[in-house]
């Protein structure tokens, strides 16, 4: 007999793993499943078919009622830091799949976000609201368009059926895509819940998933950690850059492919200031914008921590050399954020001495409020009408911008050219997410598509933004961000 054709051609090596890393588990059925929005450019970029995924059986399964042949569905158990402190966790409303090859031949999870209670549930719903899962789309989307490592978002599918939080809401599920969802906290609790040969294996495997370069190296788990705080250091780096705060970066929300995961209480920074906060829940301010390089070190020292029994038998000559890695963390992401700062303001090859003009403009903007976003864009448009530019000290600090300009012998269309390329002209501004989420609620999508259709090219200075470019009003301040669980 011929065998059925499968819209989804799964593998399943998660499963290989020793069985105290997962539950199996099938997602729980929705009501009246129906998709809010589908991601065409990505269904393209995974050589998914279309059409079959806006099938009926496509919506099925991409809504949890249907498994498909070949899927070997799973909720994976991993462990944490939370604000510091740690606790058994694992995916309390998420449920894998398998995976897929994209076009390139490149390994990724398919996820369903929201779909239902697992033995990780910790007395949770395991769903999620509408709200959430649109929000997570459309800032991971935004990040693709800021070039930023990401999770994406294939779908949001509308369950049909309430979630009830401080009150009712609309349910909805994501289809989330990942290079894969093993998180420092996978690593934690292999330490801490299963052996030392279980460790192994799954070192062995986020190796042979993430950085097979290292396989055969001399001492292949110093060299996942080595891979892992060089992917961290640049990608914290780059959110420094373009004002991200990511919210909540406890260990089981740091992926070691070095991709962005978990978008709950994150946002985009308006005006300029380090100690910038949005969570509702960081009430001391850990994760404020300025402190995300430190936590990102913070939580690969835990990391390093569950390597130390494979890095080495000695454990002293272990916990030594994982710690030399460590302190190489905050040379790799000084040189990666000063890298991306310093083409900001059209620096081709940056020196040390340039990063103390980057840091005297950030305190120019710190001092006087100024919106991180549209400073660096009025500098890439040379536009004189930003309320900074009148500032003394920002006039004075121009003098020395423009003597470090004429000293790379760049032409002043190459330098235009590079600070447009490194500065978004628009991003994700939050009260115009939440005007977005507001309008699809009462079942108007057109702000949701116009949002994306900015976001899709951020550094286009031909497009008349409008509005999207300022910041939020004072009267709709303070922002504050939930994690929508």
């Amino acid at each position: 007999m011929k065998k059925k054709e499968t819209i989804f051609d799964f593998e399943n090596t998660y499963n290989k793993l020793p069985e105290s890393f997962y539950s199996p588990i099938a997602p729980t059925e929705v009501k009246m499943p129906e998709y809010l929005i589908i991601n065409e450019d990505l269904c393209q970029a995974l050589n998914l078919d279309l059409e079959a995924i806006k099938s009926k059986e496509g919506l099925e399964i991409l809504s949890g009622n249907q498994v498909e042949e070949g899927s070997m569905p799973l909720a994976q158990a991993y462990a944490g830091h939370q604000f510091g402190h740690f606790t058994m966790l694992g995916d309390g409303r998420a449920i894998l799949l398998g995976e897929i090859y994209d076009k390139n031949q490149l390994k990724v999870d398919l996820q369903l976000k929201a779909s239902g209670p697992t033995p990780y549930s910790r007395r949770g719903d395991g769903r999620g609201t509408l709200r959430a899962m649109l929000r997570e789309y459309i800032i991971s989307e935004a990040m693709v368009g800021l070039k930023i490592p990401t999770t994406r978002s294939l779908a949001v599918v509308k369950t049909g059926q309430p979630v009830y939080r401080e009150r009712p809401e609309k349910g909805g599920l994501l289809v989330r895509i990942a290079s894969s969802h093993l998180r420092v906290g996978t690593f934690e609790y292999a330490l801490n819940f299963t052996s030392k040969e279980d460790l192994k294996v799954l070192a062995d495997y986020a190796l042979e998933r993430h950085y097979p370069a290292y396989k055969d190296s001399k001492n292949p788990y110093l060299g996942l950690l080595k891979a892992v705080i060089r992917r961290q250091a640049s990608l914290i780096a780059k959110w420094q850059s373009v004002g991200f705060i990511h919210g909540v970066m406890n260990t089981d929300n740091m992926a070691i492919s070095g991709e962005t995961i978990d978008y709950g209480p994150c946002a985009f920074m308006d005006a300029y200031h380090l100690k910038t906060v949005f969570s509702s829940i960081d009430h001391q301010g850990r994760y404020a914008y300025g402190n995300q390089p430190y936590i990102g070190g913070w939580n690969l020292s835990r990391f390093a921590e569950t390597l130390i029994p494979l890095i080495d038998e000695d454990y002293d000559k272990a916990k030594q050399m994982a710690q030399e890695e460590i302190e190489n963390l905050h040379l790799l992401f000084q040189a990666s954020y000063f890298k991306y700062m310093t083409k900001k303001i059209g620096i081709f090859n940056h020196t040390k001495e340039d990063e103390s003009l980057i840091l005297k403009l950030l305190q120019i903007m710190e001092d006087t409020g100024a919106d991180y976003t549209n400073t660096f864009r009025a500098l890439s448009l040379d536009d004189e009408s930003d309320p900074l530019f009148s500032s003394p000290k920002f006039k004075a600090w121009k003098i020395f911008w423009h003597e470090r300009l004429n000293k790379q012998g760049q032409s002043d269309q190459a330098v235009k050219d590079l600070m447009q390329a490194s500065n978004p002209a628009v991003i994700p501004r939050n009260h115009k997410v939440e005007q977005a989420l507001d309008a699809v609620d009462q079942g108007d999508n057109r702000l949701m598509n116009k949002l994306l259709g900015y976001l899709k090219n951020p550094f286009d200075y031909q497009v008349d933004y409008g509005d999207y470019e300022n910041p939020m009003p004072p009267s709709q301040m303070p922002y504050r961000t939930y994690c929508g669980t």
